[in-house]
């Protein structure tokens, strides 16, 4: 299989992981080998419930046994996909009452930047240095890392960088302006938390020269730090909000949710101003409403602090300069990214799974289920720390 796996399947990296998965099961997968190792990553962030949670798989084989593809987005009445736009409204600010669903974040990004510039008549959109917003043309159009941008242009023209947390850019954002995109939490620059009212004051500032703002949750969303979505730590609500990961339960999905009146405009003039084949298939949707039911009809967002403290109060040790987030969207901070990918390689041999993050080498990722016990927690931070002192010791010899 591993063979088959390098031979067959494109690869991302030249040196990808490659574990063997078997199954999982809560804040565990398990690999051919029978080992078992505690997940500490939730995939990337996306399984919010852990794996194989009761009630998305429950909901998965209650819809594959009715149907699961009939017809492109928007054509059919589909009721999970209806179920789960009704849910959000419901649950974010009244502005934000109309969701189109589609098949990844990144997607999502695609259809917010169409959206902001069929609204304004304009064409700059304006993204913040080491943002990351996606892989696509256009996201990665507003993507802040040059070097990674340049083997695939030319890119979407008119989009521009400014610097996150810098209060001064903000004049930058004027009457050509279509759009400002940000993530609400810098996700791949080390997650970076917005400081001094900064998206407050985008925010005015998009208001006083008619463009949009639209804030990428695609990593902090659904409940990740302590509220279901990040802004709502900020004091301030998006003209459009992206999200995507942790939505789904570990299924593909994402989604963009703005006004009535501004989601109209995707409907006409031209018509079919933004298509899915697969988006709002009826089975994923399923498994994004009762993800969305279990994260807010339980206390699992109420024990997110706790649990972020569980880990810092866990987690002090020389060689961890900082740990950066909020919630159980956390960084640990390093001297160097040898120590960051040496740490994650061994604690892999001991069966904790970590990752690292695309822009910040020295961050180690911890993004763990929100389901993770407080026992699970206890275990991975000393296998963490075992390395650590490991570390410390061959480096001082």
């Amino acid at each position: 299989m591993k063979e088959d796996f390098f031979t067959y399947q494109a690869q991302t990296t030249p040196h990808p992981l490659a574990m063997n998965v078997s199954h999982a099961k809560g804040s565990y997968i398990y690999d051919t080998d029978g080992a078992k190792h505690l997940d500490f990553v939730a995939g990337v962030s996306a399984c919010s419930l852990g794996h194989c949670h009761p009630r998305v798989t429950a909901a998965v084989k209650n819809q594959i046994d009715k149907y699961a593809h009939v017809m492109v987005y928007g054509e059919y009445i589909q009721e999970p996909a209806v179920q789960l736009s009704q849910l959000l409204a419901q649950l974010l600010p009244s502005s934000l009452e109309t969701t189109y669903l589609v098949n990844s974040g990144t997607e999502a990004i695609e259809g917010a930047m169409k959206l902001a510039r069929r609204a304004t008549g304009r064409k700059e959109i304006l993204y913040a240095n080491n943002a990351y917003h996606g892989n696509t043309m256009g996201a990665l159009s507003v993507m802040g890392f040059e070097d990674r941008k340049k083997p695939f242009e030319p890119l979407v023209p008119e989009c521009r960088a400014i610097t996150f947390n810098n209060v001064q850019n903000i004049s930058e954002i004027t009457e050509t302006t279509a759009a400002v995109i940000l993530e609400t939490i810098q996700g791949g620059a080390g997650f970076i938390e917005p400081i001094n009212d900064f998206l407050k004051k985008v925010k005015t500032r998009c208001q006083e020269v008619g463009a949009l703002l639209i804030l990428d949750e695609i990593q902090p969303g659904f409940g990740r730090t302590g509220k279901l979505f990040g802004f709502m730590h900020f004091d301030v609500v998006p003209d459009i909000l992206v999200m995507g990961k942790g939505m789904g339960g570990g299924l593909p999905i994402g989604a963009f949710t703005a006004s009535r009146d501004l989601m109209a405009l995707l409907s006409d003039n031209p018509k079919l101003g933004h298509i899915t084949t697969f988006g709002g298939n009826a089975v994923i949707a399923s498994a994004a409403l009762a993800t969305l039911q279990e994260i807010t009809e339980t206390s699992l967002m109420k024990d997110i602090e706790a649990k972020e403290a569980l880990f810092r109060s866990h987690l002090t040790h020389p060689m961890i300069k900082e740990i950066r987030g909020r919630g159980l969207m956390l960084a640990l901070l390093v001297d160097s990214g040898a120590i960051a990918s040496e740490t994650i390689m061994r604690c892999k041999t001991r069966g904790l799974i970590l990752f690292w993050l695309l822009f910040e080498p020295k961050a180690i990722r911890i993004t763990p289920p929100l389901t993770i016990s407080e026992k699970e927690i206890v275990e991975g931070c000393k296998i963490i720390i075992e390395v650590l002192d490991e570390l410390t010791e061959e480096s001082a010899n």
